[in-house]
């Protein structure tokens, strides 16, 4: 897709206006115009801005020239994919789900693969080809090239969150061996208040560690946690009727 498309796919997917547009990253309206026009592009530094907007890498907004993988998993580095470093500044050489606020998901690239190869069965490889590719892909992408460096230890950090969850866990609740990568946006449910308003703890667009254990009467139990709260909630199928079980500030 040519880049003057994509400037203006991305802003009416915001719903921005071209104003609206001028206002959040510094320039006229007409600027916007001829990007979308197909007369000019951005400068380095408004393609940063737009970068950060849009939470795109600025190879997408130029048409992605080149193709980029994140150096975690080996996954494309489509549009929302993207990492963020604990700033809120993207990070486009990882994805959200290997890489986030800083902190890296995955130190054992056996968990990873354990991960990834559900994926790609449900996408037409067989388990066995599946972690064939991976277990040939992975160790030549950068992060596990250089993972004996990484100053952070997630691994460290999940046990630590695992004994701190199972020291609270509510009656019913059965202990919890392990905790996943998951996307705020795909867990950020909406709880009850006694007021009769909903509200939501988590980001959109942060990843956090959690995993689904299973309860009672078809209900299942939720687990949520970083490095400042944990979380367990209770909810029926596909996220129904979640109720807040325990909050708790790390």
């Amino acid at each position: 897709m040519e880049s003057k498309n994509i400037f203006y796919e991305l802003r009416t997917r915001c719903g921005y206006s071209q104003d609206d547009l001028a206002g959040k990253v510094f320039v006229t309206r007409q600027a916007v115009s001829r990007w979308e026009n197909g007369e000019t592009v951005p400068n380095t530094e408004t393609l940063k801005l737009l970068s950060q907007l849009y939470n795109v890498s600025i190879n997408t907004l130029l048409g992605a020239p080149r193709q980029t993988f994140c150096q975690c998993c080996g996954m494309p580095l489509e549009i929302g994919y993207l990492s963020r470093e604990a700033d809120g500044k993207l990070n486009e050489n990882y994805c959200r789900w290997c890489y986030a606020d800083g902190r890296f998901a995955y130190a054992d690239m056996d968990d990873l693969i354990e991960v990834c190869v559900p994926n790609m069965v449900g996408q037409g490889f067989s388990d066995e080809q599946a972690r064939t590719y991976l277990k040939e892909k992975l160790p030549q992408l950068d992060y596990w090239k250089k993972a004996k460096d990484q100053e952070e230890n997630a691994e460290t950090l999940k046990k630590q969150l695992l004994e701190e969850i199972n020291a609270l866990r509510p009656e019913g609740m059965p202990e919890a061996a392990t905790l996943y990568a998951l996307a705020g946006r795909d867990v950020n449910l909406a709880y009850p208040l006694p007021g009769g308003e909903t509200a939501r703890f988590l980001d959109d667009n942060r990843t956090y560690f959690g995993n689904q254990l299973p309860g009672e009467d078809g209900r299942c139990f939720g687990i949520l946690a970083d490095e400042s709260f944990l979380l367990i909630c209770s909810y029926g199928p596909d996220g129904a009727d979640p109720e807040l079980l325990v909050y708790k500030k790390r």
